[in-house]
């Protein structure tokens, strides 16, 4: 089996914007991972013993020096003593279980330092979908030319119709040659003329340097979980916001504000959040009355949301972009983060609906336990936790549910 992840890079930028924060904050925390399969997969047999594998052969992976003069050059926001962090970061096969059980299912769990762990979630999912369509057979129905001119015909109609948008399809894309295709594409058609819209980049590091574009990415939920498990859930939001800007002095300012609801997170956004981060992002629930719930926050604080950046990122395809852009153009500045749509989007292949999330943290390894965290999404049906956990998180949030 060929190797799946070969570059260092080849990951969503926000993974290395937390490790970076995690390092300045919580350079002892130790942390629990799950894998969630949502629908179910029974996966081939044998599949346990080829991921594996591949998580193996990332103990060879390390970061280049080409990849260092990149990042430095086009995230002049992270500090210069991550990056010697980096160039002695090794992989270890250690912090990772993988079995399958006697019905197929797939079973992930990883366990470690947050500050060594965290560059695992993405490179373990882009593994498990790629690994999937190959022992499945169904990559052979990849035809990349094709794809091609599908994705550069996404990129007209995005463009046309004045939206900015990224790449966000790292995690669960079809291949790797599947994003390679789609980020060049949409590079050649932004390029092709003038455009009302903008491709502003790929949240995936490795190929923003390949193709010279803009490396995109935040935070994702897991900084904020963590946090919420450590301290609870309640202000969590609160140490969040004022650790990230502490580290990032005001970069990187687009905040992702779901990780338990929007009533606690509103409660925390206080006018001097609301005016250091540029924006916020939208990655649950419906994506129209969510806005309207930004909308008014803003209005209650003396803002004009229309000088604020809001991303949407939920699950959105072309058609679904188009309508939320000409929707919101009139209350914010919004932007689109599209993932599986872009780069898992064959026809005849379903995407696979895989998730890695941080489920327990402790703030030092000296702790005798850990304390359980969880996801509470606005969309019903995808918290993430176990079942306890997640009811006594939204007892303690005055959550119904």
């Amino acid at each position: 089996m060929k190797q799946i992840i070969t570059h260092f890079t080849d990951d969503d930028l926000y993974k290395f914007t937390m490790c970076c924060a995690v390092i300045d904050n919580f350079p002892r925390a130790q942390v629990k991972y799950t894998f969630t399969d949502r629908d179910n997969t029974v996966y081939p047999e044998g599949f346990a013993e080829q991921l594996s594998e591949q998580i193996a052969m990332l103990e060879s992976v390390t970061i280049t020096d080409e990849e260092i003069r990149f990042m430095r050059h086009r995230c002049n926001y992270i500090p210069g003593w991550f990056y010697t962090y980096l160039k002695g970061y090794r992989f270890n096969r250690n912090w990772v279980s993988v079995w399958q059980d006697d019905n197929g299912h797939l079973h992930v769990e990883i366990e470690g330092s947050w500050s060594d762990t965290i560059l695992l979630e993405v490179k373990i999912l882009a593994i498990i979908s790629e690994l999937y369509y190959i022992m499945t057979g169904q990559s052979r129905l990849f035809d990349y030319d094709a794809y091609y001119r599908k994705t550069y015909e996404k990129g007209k109609r995005l463009l046309e119709a004045g939206c900015v948008y990224s790449d966000f399809g790292t995690r669960r894309r079809a291949s790797f040659e599947s994003e390679d295709t789609v980020v060049r594409a949409m590079k050649d058609c932004y390029h092709s003329q003038s455009w009302d819209g903008r491709f502003v980049g790929t949240s995936n590091v490795y190929l923003a340097m390949k193709y010279d574009v803009l490396p995109v990415g935040t935070m994702a939920h897991e900084f904020v979980c963590a946090i919420g498990g450590m301290f609870g859930p309640q202000m969590a939001n609160n140490i969040a916001m004022n650790l990230w800007r502490n580290t990032f002095r005001g970069a990187l300012g687009t905040y992702l504000y779901d990780s338990f609801g929007w009533e606690i997170f509103s409660l925390n956004f206080s006018e001097d959040f609301a005016n250091l981060f540029k924006g916020l992002r939208v990655d649950s629930g419906d994506n129209y009355e969510q806005l309207q719930r930004i909308v008014e926050k803003y209005r209650s604080l003396g803002i004009d949301s229309r000088t604020k950046q809001v991303i949407f990122s939920n699950a959105l395809d072309t058609d679904a972009a188009l309508k939320v852009q000409q929707y919101a153009r009139h209350y914010c500045q919004p932007s689109f983060g599209i993932g599986t749509h872009f780069t898992n989007d064959f026809d005849g292949v379903k995407p696979m609906n895989i998730v890695i999330k941080l489920i327990a943290a402790k703030i030092t390894e000296s702790w005798a336990f850990y304390n359980d965290t969880c996801k509470i999404s606005e969309d019903e049906g995808k918290h993430t936790g176990s079942p306890e956990v997640v009811k006594r998180f939204m007892e303690a949030l005055h959550i119904d549910g």
